[in-house]
């Protein structure tokens, strides 16, 4: 762009550069030398507000959307240290040549090699990926722009692209809360029991086993499917579908051993 410019530039006004033929070589250097360059505040402002933005979106996110249900304090640590590293990661390879594709790579390493070393719930999967989308969309929206190209060109901070970027904060959290709101959807979890009186669990003698599994579990039952059958020890799994209450959550709803639980 300012090649062409400059182009323009120099055929529009020949006298300005005396009787010196130019050529593509000169006008690289002279793209060179006039290329506008961003200072040192400006990259620190830069780096500030996006880090700001973004910390202050994934904080109100975690901690009062997803914590509030789950209490899950690892995953709290993990989502704001994950999302700010995410960022920094991104800010900074977004502006060398090895780009985008190589630092998404290093994180997806990363999440195969932890990741996979524990079931994580779908809930907390998501919250997960919508924070890595918006340390993206905080890490690489240009937020700077180049002016006054025909003389001293320069970086100033639009504060339209900032408005921008924080539209697409606002609306991702606009998004969560209507659907995390429990005036909106009714939230049913499910609850993994096994279950002696295998004798309830034909279809006639359906209602009394919904009956059983209320009394005994203290939960409004909505419906139960019926998973293995154990004849030899006369139990059953039964998979329970009831609705939580509100603010409640269920994290540990298909645990059944003491080591997969981890708090």
């Amino acid at each position: 762009m300012i090649i062409d410019k400059l182009f323009r530039f120099v055929q529009d006004d020949p006298a300005a550069f005396g009787n010196v033929d130019i050529d593509d070589d000169m006008l690289l250097d002279v793209q060179t030398i006039t290329d506008a360059m961003m200072t040192t505040a400006q990259k620190v402002g830069e780096l500030g507000i996006r880090f700001a933005i973004n910390l202050a979106v994934c904080w109100i996110l975690v901690h009062f959307f997803y914590y509030r249900k789950s209490q899950r304090r690892d995953y709290y640590f993990t989502f704001l240290v994950f999302s700010s590293a995410m960022l920094t990661l991104l800010y900074i390879m977004g502006n060398v040549e090895v780009g985008v594709g190589l630092t998404l790579g290093l994180f997806a390493i990363f999440g195969v090699i932890r990741y996979r070393t524990e079931t994580v719930p779908i809930r907390e999967m998501t919250y997960l990926f919508v924070i890595i989308a918006l340390a993206a969309v905080n890490g690489l929206a240009p937020l700077y722009h180049v002016v006054d190209l025909s003389t001293t060109p320069h970086y100033v901070l639009g504060w339209g692209n900032v408005g921008v970027m924080a539209l697409v904060n606002l609306l991702i959290v606009l998004l969560i809360w209507i659907l995390e709101s429990d005036s909106l959807v009714k939230h049913t979890t499910t609850k993994l029991v096994l279950y002696d009186r295998i004798e309830l669990i034909v279809p006639e003698r359906r209602e009394e086993l919904l009956a059983d599994l209320e009394k005994r579990l203290g939960v409004k039952v909505d419906n139960v499917e019926i998973g293995h059958v154990d004849f030899l020890k006369d139990a059953a799994f039964i998979k329970v579908f009831y609705r939580l209450g509100k603010g409640e959550a269920n994290s540990v709803n298909t645990i059944t051993r003491a080591k997969d639980y981890i708090g």
